[in-house]
């Protein structure tokens, strides 16, 4: 591909993105609504100009993986307190692992057994629907509960599940997704092992990564070259854990961001102050532009065709939420801090699927012959989750989050 096909890419999604801006002002809906609503409207007016992006359902995989998940994820891990974290560390692993596995397992069975189509849907397209489905994206809700003052035990929990959960549900969405286009996979370990390999793998090299980011930030000493080195960092952790080391590239970024956070919290006036709103407008563009290429893409087929099969999704996606968050909230009883009732009930209706899940729906290689029944369930969820649960999330927020 040539610079200039690609620049011209690049202004058409901040474009488009910038559209969405300018509709959230005007209807205060939530930004990422705004943003879908841009890039359907886009979408439907590219023909009749004449205009081609070149973007496709094809050929995004890279640009979602490689540039924009690494700053959606350092972003959100650099605004999580270390010392909550660590408080909430136990609850956020068993929901982000085992909460994850049953959340799938749920969706999955669900899905099978309800479109009851084995030969056009087959258990791998259910367990990819339901690896993609267990993905969280709580970014609305974390904004209810700074605005109704919640405690921060409960953000950082909710952000903090959600991180991890992302992590280990790409993990998963991996092997399942090799296994659907027939890789062979030369392991000798059981896949747990194999998960915990990929899981841990990725924490430790980006802890590398990060340790050896502070330095440089360390040895510079200045502010603008700080925003420039933390930002490298978090590209750097997640294409080398991806493409070199075959590893967890969100537990990656998601390491070096709390290390970078940690070691440089004591000179965080001095050299890192500016870092915050370089994150916060690289985040906003970047979640943007995930919802706009969800409206570029999305067909209104997916309704007349795929109807009843995005609303045996929707239900079934709660239903698995509900037995991963309720189920895991059980065992934390035995924990230190065992997660309230009403704090499972936040868990619940606020783990909304969006940009994660988007992410993964659209990296589907278009040979698979179920994988567009598989976009059209996921997309039917995240319509709800933006509708619905978004929309909501405060009142339920508002009565549970003491």
């Amino acid at each position: 591909m040539v610079i200039p096909e690609i620049m011209g890419q690049v202004l058409f999604l901040v474009g488009v993105a910038t559209v969405g801006l300018l509709i959230q002002r005007l209807t205060r809906l939530d930004i990422t609504l705004s943003a879908l609503i841009a890039g359907v409207l886009s979408g439907l007016l590219l023909p009749h100009i004449g205009f081609d992006t070149g973007i496709r359902a094809t050929n995004i995989k890279d640009l979602v993986f490689y540039v924009i998940l690494p700053i959606l994820i350092f972003e959100a891990a650099w605004h999580l307190k270390p010392a909550l974290l660590r408080r909430w560390l136990l609850p956020i692993l068993l929901l982000s692992t085992l909460g994850m596995l049953i959340s799938c397992g749920v969706v999955a069975v669900i899905l099978f057994y309800a479109i009851g189509a084995p030969e056009g849907f087959p258990w791998v397209a259910a367990l990819l629907a339901g690896a993609i489905l267990a993905a969280t994206d709580p970014i609305s809700v974390v904004s209810s509960l700074k605005k109704h003052s919640a405690p921060e035990d409960l953000t950082t929990l909710v952000e903090g599940e959600s991180l991890f959960n992302d992590a280990s549900a790409l993990v998963l969405f991996a092997a399942v997704l090799s296994f659907a286009v027939g890789a062979q996979i030369e392991i000798n370990q059981n896949y747990i092992a194999v998960f915990l390999e990929i899981f841990f793998g990725g924490l430790l090299l980006g802890l590398l990564v990060g340790l050896a980011g502070v330095i440089v930030v360390l040895v510079l000493r200045d502010k603008t070259a700080s925003n420039i080195v933390l930002i490298l960092v978090a590209f750097a952790s997640f294409y080398i854990a991806e493409h070199y080391f075959h590893v967890s590239g969100i537990m990656a970024v998601v390491s070096a961001a709390l290390l970078s956070r940690v070691l440089l919290q004591e000179y965080q006036q001095k050299y890192v102050s500016g870092i915050v709103i370089t994150l916060d407008w690289l985040g906003l563009t970047f979640n943007c532009i995930i919802f706009v290429l969800m409206g570029l893409v999305i067909t209104f087929d997916m309704f007349t065709e795929r109807w009843l099969a995005m609303l045996i999704a929707i239900p079934a996606a709660l239903l698995g939420r509900a037995c991963a968050v309720y189920g895991c909230g059980a065992l934390t009883r035995l924990l230190p801090h065992p997660v309230a009732l009403g704090w499972q009930h936040v868990l619940v209706w606020g783990g909304q699927r969006g940009a994660i899940a988007i992410v993964l729906v659209l990296s589907l290689p278009v040979s698979l012959p179920y994988w567009w029944t598989v976009q059209s369930m996921v997309y039917g969820v995240v319509l709800f989750s933006l509708l619905v649960q978004g929309s909501t999330a405060f009142a339920v927020i508002k009565k549970y989050k003491a």
